[in-house]
């Protein structure tokens, strides 16, 4: 993925409200199926890790990236951004 293409995926997840949190269990199987089919259904996934969570926002957004093969956008504080070209349901046009 190219500088611009991270770019231009920073901006729009700006603008989308983080739709998980990482808490105290860490990354549960169940959470993360649920995380691939976010992925599949919006392909820009925006995640905030607690306080009290055994993890980084950093690890938990590589070993989320690197189990559902996504790419990590951005980490900035306690949160995170993936990204996940959806086979069925294609909604971002990269430039």
């Amino acid at each position: 993925m190219t500088g611009k293409q991270r770019s231009y995926l920073r901006s729009l997840a700006n603008r989308i409200p983080s739709i998980f949190q990482i808490g105290k269990n860490g990354l549960e199987p169940n959470s993360i199926k649920q995380f691939d089919e976010a992925l599949e259904a919006r392909e820009l996934v925006k995640a905030s890790v607690l306080r009290n969570a055994p993890l980084t926002a950093r690890e938990a957004a590589e070993s989320l990236a690197a189990e559902l093969g996504a790419e990590v956008i951005q980490v900035l504080g306690n949160r995170f951004v993936l990204y996940r070209e959806s086979k069925t349901n294609k909604v971002i046009e990269l430039p």
